[in-house]
């Protein structure tokens, strides 16, 4: 296993490619539960035919746990927005239309998006009527078995030469509903300080979709509540405020 070439580094984690492979190689501290999760999530994936990289094994390296997976060679969607800023408008519309595609899938034994986001509500710093607002509201959404990626943003899309859009990093897996996983990316483009992206994006999936926007809207603040138990600070503060302006019914 060559280490020599980094293509990207996390705080639990270091990406790197090693000719035809690519190995994502986590902290030594880092679950062993998560990273198998994450490896059979992928492999799961796999199975629906949506066009991701392949596993090919799980390991571990200097006592470390590595996904060793096909290394895909192309520019994320990302790279390709900071390149053509004049594309933009037509890379989010593209990028709605692969979410779609992942929505079309179902995939029975991936966790399920709701268990997921009571557990994660639970573990949040919110006082005892947040929460019950929140699981009470979460409780009254709509229950769909789509598969969700929950981390859905231009940087986890590759596109190769000839066009072809590969989708990363499944660790975040879950089948749910699709409008969770919408707003999940609304609030990734606003955490990357990109509000005017954000607002086009939901606009355009909402049109695609023939989705409310409010329906969307509902599901934010157990979004953003779900995701404020990890990240720094600033990030905790800002999905804090999510929750805070909400008008509970």
């Amino acid at each position: 296993m060559k280490l020599d070439t980094v293509i990207a580094v996390r705080s639990n984690k270091t990406v790197h490619r090693d000719g035809d492979r690519c190995i994502k190689l986590f902290n030594s501290e880092f679950s062993k539960a998560d990273v198998l999760n994450e490896a059979l999530n992928q492999a799961r994936i796999e199975e629906t035919g949506l066009p991701i990289p392949k596993i090919l094994e799980v390991t571990t390296f200097e006592g470390r746990w590595a996904i060793v997976s096909e290394f895909i060679e192309g520019k994320t969607l990302a790279q390709l927005m900071e390149e053509n800023p004049e594309k933009k408008q037509e890379y989010i519309e593209l990028l709605v239309d692969i979410q779609m595609r992942v929505h079309e899938k179902t995939c029975p034994l991936l966790n399920k998006l709701k268990d997921k986001m009571n557990r994660k509500i639970s573990a949040t710093g919110f006082d005892a009527t947040t929460r019950y607002e929140l699981h009470t509201r979460l409780e009254g959404m709509p229950k769909h078995t789509k598969v969700c990626h929950g981390d859905f943003n231009p940087s986890n899309i590759i596109i190769t030469a000839d066009g072809t859009p590969y989708i990363l990093d499944w660790s975040h897996a879950t089948q749910g509903n699709a409008s969770a996983d919408v707003a999940r990316t609304y609030l990734l483009f606003c955490l990357n300080g990109d509000e005017d992206g954000a607002k086009h994006y939901l606009d355009v999936f909402c049109k695609k979709s023939d989705t409310a926007k409010q329906y969307v809207q509902k599901w934010m603040p157990i979004v953003a509540a779900s995701q404020s138990v990890k990240g720094n600070e600033k990030e905790r503060e800002f999905l804090a405020s999510w929750v805070d302006v909400v008008d509970y019914e």
